[in-house]
């Protein structure tokens, strides 16, 4: 590589060393140094520092390609932005990507969401040139006002899936209560494992089966609105039931079949 005694390959194991395996500055250079290729910790930044340099060029390339692609078999892009904020007071991540692909075009974490913020991270991926032939955001006000100041002929359109999620929020909230009460009826599980901790025997060790199951339910989650919780932990806590249910009868069968024979 101009500029440097090292080679690709080696930028190429920095980058492999930094990225799938996770090793600090200090492991990379002694890493590099056990293979032979003398280093420092200072000069092993450099080198990460010049992996992520090819690694930028390298992805505008292969952005640029897939743009082109997708440009001329949907007539141009689908343009998709989001905030994402970690924690209240802190700032947020906004996202857009190119929906036909999937491909993330911008990513910043901005102090302000005001549609003037918003329209300096959207401005650099109008001016690639490629036409838009639709928007799709959340209701957020500021990221809608940007993409009307900057493209106001291009279709909008409000993301199905936070319009769904608002219109199914009664449903999600009566889900949550669901969700509360059956957690609550399983409480108690802990004084039975100890009941069946203390009495061995081959009957204890499939109740021990359905306590683990129980114990699952504790820790089931979904995804609303598409998939409850609630009405997950209800589904499977009536499938352990309907198990216990006919374990319980098939040794009911067992015993009396047994007490036959005796007689």
């Amino acid at each position: 590589m101009k500029f440097t005694t090292y080679g690709f390959d080696v930028l190429c194991l920095v980058g492999e060393l930094r990225f799938k395996h996770h090793m600090t500055r200090r492991e990379i250079a002694d890493e590099l140094n056990n293979r032979g290729v003398k280093t420092t910790d200072r000069n092993a930044q450099m080198l990460y520092e010049r992996y992520l340099a090819l690694l930028g060029a390298s992805i505008d390339q292969h952005v640029s390609a897939v743009l082109k692609d997708v440009s001329e078999q949907n007539g141009g892009l689908l343009l998709s932005m989001d905030g994402v904020q970690p924690e209240k007071g802190n700032e947020t991540l906004y996202v857009i990507r190119e929906l036909f692909s999937g491909t993330v075009l911008a990513a910043k974490n901005l102090k302000s969401g005001s549609s003037e913020e918003l329209q300096n991270l959207i401005r650099p991926i109008v001016e690639l040139g490629y036409p838009i032939v639709g928007i799709v955001s959340d209701g957020q006000h500021s990221i809608r006002l940007a993409f009307e100041k900057l493209l106001p002929e291009v279709p909008y359109q409000y993301c199905q899936y936070h319009y769904l999620k608002d219109i199914a929020k009664p449903v999600v909230d009566l889900d949550r209560k669901l969700k509360t009460g059956l957690k609550k009826s399983l409480r108690g599980i802990r004084e039975i494992e100890r009941k069946v901790e203390a009495n061995p025997s081959e009957e204890n060790e499939v109740a021990k089966g359905y306590i683990a199951a129980v114990r699952s339910l504790l820790l089931e989650d979904g995804n609303p609105p598409l998939d409850l919780p609630g009405m997950r932990i209800y589904q499977n806590a009536k499938a352990i039931q309907a198990s216990l249910e006919q374990c319980l009868s098939k040794k009911g069968a067992f015993n009396s079949q047994n007490d036959r024979q005796n007689i």
